[in-house]
């Protein structure tokens, strides 16, 4: 009984014994967790996978660096494997070595990378699978002392053109102030001293460029980006022992400021950026639309680098090529922009504060957006020096600032609209006249002291007379008439609260808080331009061409061959848009009408002027004023052209009058050819 009892202990015991021995990971498993820790770049667990006889060949610092310089090196992601099975001969579970064919994936910034591998599996002492690894497990082909080399194949960034194929950005060429280290001579102290002070920048920041690891005695170390036209500066740098200047390729804008806030500007990609956009194509060298037409259109215009992955020998020879992949240049851009016209608008604005913006009131091209004042976009190519970074940044006109995206104050430019709106719901009769007594009018008592006030009297005040002596007061009524409601449903219907669709972001028109009206007396205030109303130059636009296109506002579009069509259809009745147009025919042709200066014989225009006062309340006498001049020429022609201006700080010199003699340089030349004359009268 004790014999069997014991037999059954014994049992028990080897049973439980064989139940707590672990299984031991077949090689297939192995190299599955080894190729997990592959793509999460756990470099260090990967190395306890290997034979003894693998770590004597490497150690694990080599071994970690090696992966980190040619997975990081190809930018390896997204890495996939396949375990297809024991190779032939090899299936035997019991045999010493073991040897697994498998196929790795990966993307690359060459593209895909796949290969075909065989890894072998070597027991160890303890019965364990080990990894009998060399190079060749990292790419086939490599051996022990050979490197992996990145070249890259350059692309060409895509030039944007005016829509007569001018250029507005290319290519160029620039010159690279750098220093030769062992030319440096016995004065080395003084010389970048010297080279500091030209240059505007740290000789702390000139020895650390100078220090970086591949740099030897003869080699070019680029220091920053100079003009090649800066001769001066050139000459003073070649004195120093060990300058050299190279030609460099750059992004160049020939217009520079004309055309700046539309061409924006390309500069280098930062570390954030380059991580953001990692696996897009982009490296460490790349250059990325930061403003304007160049950011916008980043997509289209950004080269693809090529790239080829090479294997080097220990000689520096090529020994294969293990993936290419071709360089693309980026597209070119074609804009509806005419650069003449915007040369001329810009010219115009030169030496005050404001924009302009010239659209086809029937296609929605448009043709001209200047911003005044403006930066060379070809510094922030080459790289502001500190103290004229500081210049830019401190100016009080604010040249980075773009205008025609912001919303303005309209004043009485805003007149039409809200005839136009009261001729669309009824409330407004063009032929009736709205009887009023002298220069001020108020509902009733209700408004207290507030009344409107007007600059001119004059007899008959219908629709066409108030249009042409700018009449606040008829304005104000014709808004009460109409009713809050009535008024914020027609603005709304135009687009305000709302963006407008074009490729820049346009600050939405708006007005009261909100999108309500407080008061009757703001509703009064809203209706000739001022209260709280305010208005995007290009969306003011895109409003005045339904003026010419039977109450149909048009979409703007601003690359060449944009789909045509309306943003906005029946805003207005066509005859509430025939009449407020005749209106803004008598505006300029009548002896008595407030743009009578913009009259030319040689081709028709309509249009208004505004002044509005940028001040606290109504009684302030220290605010500011906006001018503005809306015109239409050539509605009935196939070159029809609507351009508005606006020009800050206008008070004391004039108004809106100062705007109109700058922005008619714009029709003149559009209408006449820039060698004509063109004929003023009144």
């Amino acid at each position: 009984m004790k014999s069997l009892w014991a037999a059954a202990v014994l049992v028990l015991g080897l049973t439980l014994l064989m139940g707590c021995k672990e299984k031991k990971p077949e090689p297939e498993e192995l190299l599955a967790e080894y190729m997990d820790l592959l793509g999460e770049e756990k470099y260090e667990e990967m190395y306890t996978y290997l034979t003894g006889e693998a770590k004597e060949s490497i150690d694990q610092e080599a071994y970690v660096e090696r992966y980190q310089n040619i997975y990081g090196g190809i930018e390896a992601m997204n890495i996939r494997v396949e375990i297809e099975e024991r190779e032939e001969g090899h299936k035997d579970k019991k045999a010493v070595t073991q040897r697994v064919k498998y196929a790795l994936t990966m993307d690359t910034l060459a593209g895909e990378l796949s290969f075909n591998n065989i890894a072998i599996f070597t027991k160890d002492e303890e019965g364990l699978y080990k990894m009998s690894w060399d190079s060749q497990d990292i790419l086939p082909g490599l051996y022990a002392g050979d490197k992996v080399r990145i070249k890259t194949i350059q692309a060409k960034r895509g030039n944007i053109y005016d829509q007569n194929q001018t250029t507005l950005a290319r290519e160029g060429t620039a010159s690279s102030v750098g220093l030769v280290p062992g030319k440096l001579g016995e004065n080395r102290e003084e010389s970048l001293a010297s080279l500091s002070e030209l240059l505007e920048i740290s000789v702390e920041r000139i020895e650390k460029e100078l220090n970086a690891g591949w740099v030897r005695d003869d080699t070019f170390v680029p220091l920053r980006t100079v003009s090649k036209d800066d001769y001066e500066l050139k000459e003073q740098l070649l004195e120093i022992p060990g300058v050299m200047i190279t030609d460099t390729t750059v992004r160049y804008y020939p217009f520079k400021e004309k055309a700046a806030q539309l061409t924006g500007y390309v500069q280098n990609i930062t570390a954030e950026e380059l991580e953001e956009r990692k696996g897009q194509g982009y490296n460490q060298n790349s250059q990325i639309g930061k403003a304007g037409a160049e950011r916008i259109y980043e997509e289209i215009l950004r080269p693809r680098d090529g790239y080829s992955i090479q294997i080097i020998d220990a000689d520096g020879y090529e020994r294969s090529t293990v993936l290419e992949k071709p360089a693309e240049d980026g597209k070119d851009v074609v804009l509806t922009i005419d650069i003449i016209l915007q040369q001329h608008l810009y010219q115009a604005l030169e030496g005050d504060e404001g924009c302009a913006a010239a659209i086809d009131p029937r296609s929605g091209a448009v043709l001209a957006m200047a911003s005044a004042p403006a930066y060379d976009p070809n510094d922030f190519v080459m790289g502001y020096t500190a103290s004229a970074w500081d210049a830019v940044n401190n100016d009080e006109t604010q040249p980075l600032y773009n205008r025609y995206l912001a919303s303005w104050v309209p004043g009485s430019v805003f007149k039409p609209v809200t005839a136009a709106l009261g001729l669309t719901n009824g409330s407004l009769n063009p032929g009736e006249e709205m009887e009023n007594e002298g220069l001020s009018w108020q509902k009733d008592e209700s408004w207290g002291s507030y009344e409107v006030t007007t600059l001119t009297d004059y007899p008959v005040k219908n629709l066409e007379n108030a249009l042409i002596y700018s009449d606040n007061i008829y304005f104000a009524k014709a808004a009460v008439n109409m009713g809050e409601e009535a008024f914020s449903q027609g603005l709304d219907s135009l687009g305000f609260g709302e963006e407008m669709e074009f490729d820049f972001d346009l600050k939405a028109s708006s007005y009261g808080s909100e999108g309500k009206l407080g008061s009757e007396t703001e509703l009064a205030d809203s209706a000739y331009g001022q209260g709280k109303v305010l208005v995007n130059p290009l969306h003011l636009a895109a409003v005045y061409s339904a003026f010419v296109n039977e109450g149909n506002m048009v979409k703007l579009y601003l690359r060449a061959g944009g789909e045509e069509g309306f943003w906005k259809e029946q805003v207005f009745t066509p005859e509430a848009a025939g009449e407020v147009l005749n209106g803004l025919y008598q505006v300029v042709e009548h002896p008595e009408g407030t743009a009578r200066e913009a009259y030319r014989s040689g081709y028709r225009l309509a249009g208004k002027t505004g002044t509005a006062e940028i001040k606290d309340s109504k009684e302030d006498t220290s605010g500011t004023e906006l001018g503005w001049f809306v015109g239409i020429s050539g509605a009935d022609t196939d070159k029809p052209l609507l351009m508005v201006m606006m020009i800050e700080d206008v008070k004391g010199r004039g108004g809106s009058h100062y705007v109109i003699p700058k922005a008619m340089t714009g029709f003149d030349v559009y209408n006449m050819g820039e060698e004509e004359e063109a004929e003023h009268e009144g």
